[in-house]
């Protein structure tokens, strides 16, 4: 009797939660897949224009390159998700990327890599992101139902920030071992392998278009969706400010203040790595605490992401950028679970799902267009300092205007 009630709880106990169908399985283990690479690449690029010969500017005008068709294109990008099937977008975003970075790799390792061909590739990847994005965070809206979706989404987080945890740890270890350029490749080899694992998404369940209209006309109805909304506005807003200070920090004056001061790659790769433990932590209390307030909980988390641009300011020792990184990390996560299950709640009612994930997330990275030419003008005017001595006072106007 006992063996038999022990084999019946087996499958009991392996089953998996209702929420967690196929669709949302595929997306989970390819969004680990790509940040496990991406978040290796983000500390490779970096250090393969300081390493050819690059400085503070000439990193800011890589990130720049990328960042700057992100914006151009993400609206667009919003649109062809809302016309076209979302896998076929992501795995076609993903081609893009895998190609892009396959050939920066390439350079790298073959050569001197020149500026204009890195701003280049790196270009190409944010165009093929801006596509992706909009039609990945559609596709996990609509892969969820029931009234564990907050759970579903801290999860899915959690998954997500860990790959992000592992990438960046073993890719400031790798660039410092083996150098960039095999980082880069691998991260071309991550791009595959997830886009193959979106091919397989199953997108019948999503209800067809209706004929009619075009373009504009969706961009027309994405900005009513979006203006209609004051609690949308708000935290668009807020969170494209913040994230223009997160960029400059991450992007420009991190990997300068890691080679001057902190000891080169290996260090902010750690750093970046207690930011990603902060997030997995995070994801994980958010599958255990359900605010009652969610945006009110995600916006006060949004604050402390000014202090990690206070603390390379001074620049602070390894240990205490990592514990600022570290808590950082979990408040960035509380923001993002309770903005995805606030999006999520909001899009129940909808008669047409998936334009308040799309328009949004466009118009918020087009506020984010103007922090862009001012990143790029402070890692000039910080490339003209000898070290980062010049500029420790730029990531303070940065920590104030948070």
């Amino acid at each position: 009797m006992t063996p038999s009630a022990d084999t019946a709880d087996t499958p009991r106990r392996l089953r998996k939660p209702a929420w967690a169908g196929r669709n949302y399985s595929l997306l989970t283990a390819a969004a680990f897949v790509t940040n496990l690479g991406s978040h290796g690449a983000l500390i490779a690029a970096a250090f393969a224009v300081l390493e050819s010969g690059g400085d503070g500017g000439d990193v800011g005008l890589v990130a720049a390159a990328r960042t700057l068709p992100l914006v151009l294109f993400l609206l667009i990008g919003g649109a062809v998700a809302d016309r076209l099937p979302r896998h076929r977008v992501m795995v076609a975003a993903n081609a893009l990327n895998c190609v892009s970075q396959g050939a920066f790799a390439a350079l790298v390792l073959l050569g001197e890599p020149r500026l204009w061909q890195m701003m280049l590739l790196t270009a190409l990847g944010g165009t093929g992101q801006a596509f992706f994005s909009p039609a990945a965070e559609g596709m996990l809206l609509s892969s969820v139902q029931g009234e564990q979706a907050g759970r579903a989404f801290a999860v899915f987080r959690m998954a997500m920030q860990g790959a992000g945890l592992g990438g960046a740890a073993l890719g400031g270890a790798m660039v410092a071992v083996i150098g960039p350029g095999w980082v880069l490749a691998a991260d071309a080899a991550a791009f595959a392998l997830a886009g193959s694992l979106r091919s397989f998404l199953d997108v019948r369940h999503i209800p067809r278009r209706e004929p009619g209209g075009g373009m504009l006309a969706d961009l027309r109805e994405g900005w009513h969706e979006f203006s209609s909304r004051p609690w949308l506005r708000g935290i668009v807003l807020q969170f494209s400010l913040a994230n223009a200070v997160v960029a400059a920090a991450d992007a420009v004056y991190g990997p300068l203040v890691a080679r001057d001061h902190l000891g080169g790659a290996g260090p902010w790769g750690l750093a970046l790595g207690f930011f990603g433990a902060g997030t997995v932590v995070g994801a994980f209390l958010m599958t255990r605490w359900k605010p009652r307030r969610l945006l009110l909980a995600g916006t006060l988390c949004v604050f402390p992401l000014a202090l990690p641009s206070a603390a390379l300011a001074v620049p602070v020792p390894v240990g205490v950028l990592c514990a600022v990184m570290f808590t950082t990390g979990v408040t960035v996560e509380v923001f993002g679970v309770s903005w995805m299950t606030a999006q999520h709640l909001s899009e129940r009612n909808r008669k047409r799902p998936g334009l308040i994930a799309h328009r949004p997330h466009g118009l918020g990275h087009g506020l984010f267009l103007p922090a862009v030419w001012e990143r790029d003008r402070m890692a000039r005017s910080s490339s003209q300092a000898r070290g980062c001595s010049g500029i420790r006072h730029k990531p303070w106007l940065l920590f104030w205007a948070t």
